[in-house]
């Protein structure tokens, strides 16, 4: 799928990005927006991921839905 889909259908998808993510919050969510950069990093921030595995785990989730 592409993540502009995602973005502009964020309010959709945010849940599934928390069923995803459990560690992010509901304000998490809305601070992001539907950004990817923002997500990948809020990710990080969560988990201690890398840029990388981060960006990966996004490309896994999207290629579920």
């Amino acid at each position: 799928m592409n993540w502009d889909i995602i973005e502009g259908k964020w309010k959709e998808y945010k849940g599934k990005a928390q069923a995803q993510w459990g560690k992010l919050t509901d304000d998490d969510l809305d601070r992001i927006e539907g950004n990817r950069t923002e997500l990948a990093g809020k990710i990080q921030a969560r988990y201690g991921k890398t840029r990388d595995e981060a960006e990966k785990e996004i490309d896994n989730w999207l290629g579920k839905h």
